[in-house]
């Protein structure tokens, strides 16, 4: 059981990946089917069908989202999100209609059953807001700290850096705390840098234990 409450007008790190690791997206179409999900999903109202309710020109407003998107990025095998909760519930309302429906989909399309996700998601409360800038840093530029092409990942790195791709996160609890884009491009670059020479010391030192 998860010890955490979720409190509405805080933020999470939401995180998950494929049961025994396997890969959650096989082709682009499933990543792009998860990402859709996550839009329709994220309301107080059930829409049943996704794929119909692509055609029902009554689209959720702000005011019936169950969380709001900071940054995302989604990988073969697991995915991050930061979020707000905006309801009360609504993390655990949305992780579940998300994690249902599209298990649901992947089964049925790829002939598969039983789990697609390792347990439960997981979840941790950003609780500074030193933590909260350099996480939205981790999880845009993600895909790039596994080196993944573009046809095998997706982020939110494009909607900070780019203000024309801007539409599904809200991007201004980050960037307003820059001079400007390039502010934050420097600090998310150097924030990789530094995640990935934490990670090489940490790998280094295991073997170095091992060894002995």
């Amino acid at each position: 059981m998860r010890n955490l409450e979720f409190i509405t007008g805080e933020y999470y790190h939401i995180f998950n990946r494929g049961n025994n690791k396997r890969p959650i997206f096989l082709e682009r179409y499933d990543l792009d089917r998860f990402f859709l999900s996550m839009q329709e999903f994220n309301s107080e109202d059930l829409i049943g069908s996704i794929y119909e309710h692509r055609f029902d020109k009554k689209k959720p407003n702000d005011s019936s989202k169950l969380v709001e998107f900071i940054c995302y990025c989604l990988n073969p095998n697991h995915y991050h999100f930061l979020v707000k909760q905006v309801i009360d519930d609504g993390v655990v309302k949305f992780m579940h209609r998300l994690g249902t429906g599209y298990t649901k989909y992947f089964n049925q399309k790829h002939e598969n059953s039983g789990s697609l996700f390792q347990g439960t998601y997981k979840a941790k409360h950003i609780d500074t807001n030193e933590y909260l800038l350099h996480l939205s840093v981790y999880i845009n530029l993600n895909p790039e700290a596994h080196r993944l092409g573009s046809l095998a990942s997706k982020s939110s790195w494009k909607e900070y850096i780019n203000p024309s791709n801007t539409g599904f996160c809200n991007t201004e609890i980050i960037l307003s705390q820059f001079k400007n884009i390039s502010e934050y491009k420097k600090f998310a670059q150097d924030s990789l840098k530094l995640t990935k020479q934490e990670k090489k010391l940490q790998k280094e030192l295991l073997g170095s234990l091992a060894s002995k």
